[in-house]
């Protein structure tokens, strides 16, 4: 097993992550009838193709001999209806300038080949930005 979550009611989860002890919540949308105070379910799927993107990103780079700490990503998730879902997901990454083109190319190829990415239904639209000089 990989996680436990448990409803506490109010539409609000607790994930437990099962090997380390670590947790987070979740809400509903104010959106969807929440309360809107920690990520959504969407929220995470959505973090996650940021977060898997400069996972990959970094052991590549780590391979490459190429620092990327302090590389931010910004995530924004559009919804749709009829039936809800996300119909988008906008990143931004920002990225160190002192990286050759060849690597950043590299770097691109793999964090657009991640495995949440691959694993995104191809319905939803993935606008991703990398802005290199930060």
């Amino acid at each position: 097993m990989t996680s436990k979550v448990t409803y506490n009611g109010d539409l609000r989860t607790t994930c437990l992550h099962l090997r380390s002890g670590n947790e987070f919540i979740t809400d509903a949308p104010i959106d969807n009838n929440g309360k809107g105070e920690a990520f959504s379910p969407t929220d995470t799927v959505a973090t996650g193709l940021a977060s898997c993107m400069m996972t990959m990103m970094g052991i590549k780079a780590r391979d490459l001999g190429v620092d990327l700490v302090g590389s931010e990503a910004e995530v924004t998730k559009h919804m749709a209806a009829n039936p809800r879902r996300i119909a988008k997901i906008e990143l931004t990454l920002e990225l160190p300038e002192a990286v050759s083109e060849k690597n950043r190319k590299i770097l691109e190829h793999t964090a657009n080949t991640c495995p949440v990415h691959f694993s995104l239904h191809p319905d939803i639209e993935k606008v991703i930005e990398f802005k290199w000089g930060r």
